[in-house]
């Protein structure tokens, strides 16, 4: 049953990422529910779907998958716009993925295996990766406010901020998947990014404020790292 869904799911990714080009989008968005591209794109999932399982047997979840497919990124070309864009994309991913395991459950009986709910520890991982995403840029945000430089760089807007997350996440893995040399590539990794912007900067006031919010950072996601891993539940 397992390698049903993940031809279903190979059909989709297929689909979506690899047999769907970039001037398709461009004319669906343009045209929306009048181009030509958009039933094609929807056939094409359909026929996948006999290609991954080389059978006609499977009649019923490709029509079912392939015309909830169209109607989801119908909805998606009517109601998107330029500032909603980014949401949608992850909306209509999630969708399509709720609908191929629908149809993988009911066609095939399976079970959704939930264990994995009832444990204590992935809830204690979760709440741990949860809290080193906004709640740890607050706290660092606060702690180190009182140093921000009275000048600096331009940058994309929060930009520090979802590097900040990003890189305590890959912490936080690395340390609870027992990958510890990972965290001082990563950490060698960012000094090299960083080098030639301070360098050129000339600022010993925002070289340290940056050095500060790093370190703080580095530390608070071993420190929830080493904790999860060292509660005993």
């Amino acid at each position: 049953m397992e390698i049903a869904l993940l031809k279903l799911l190979l059909a989709h990714i297929l689909g979506d990422f690899f047999l769907q080009p970039n001037s398709w989008v461009e004319e669906k968005e343009k045209k929306k529910l009048k181009s030509v591209k958009f039933y094609l794109h929807v056939a094409i999932h359909i026929a996948l779907i006999f290609i991954v399982f080389l059978s006609f047997s499977v009649w019923k979840i490709a029509l079912v998958i392939g015309t909830l497919h169209g109607i989801i990124d119908a909805l998606k070309l009517i109601f998107q716009n330029a500032k909603t864009k980014r949401i949608w994309f992850f909306v209509d991913q999630l969708l399509h993925i709720a609908v191929i395991l629908t149809c993988w459950q009911y066609y095939y009986y399976a079970t959704i295996n939930l264990h994995f709910l009832q444990n204590t520890k992935f809830w204690l991982f979760l709440m741990g990766a949860l809290f080193l995403t906004s709640p740890a840029a607050i706290f660092i945000r606060v702690i180190i406010a009182k140093w921000i430089p009275e000048s600096t760089t331009s940058s994309l807007q929060d930009a520090g901020k979802f590097i900040g997350i990003i890189e305590r996440l890959l912490i936080y893995l690395f340390v609870c998947t027992n990958h510890f040399e990972a965290v001082g590539f990563l950490l060698a990794a960012k000094s090299i990014f960083r080098f030639g912007d301070l360098k050129e900067a000339h600022d010993i006031k925002l070289t340290e404020y940056v050095l500060i919010g790093t370190l703080l950072s580095f530390g608070i996601a071993l420190i929830v790292a080493m904790s999860v891993l060292n509660v005993n539940v």
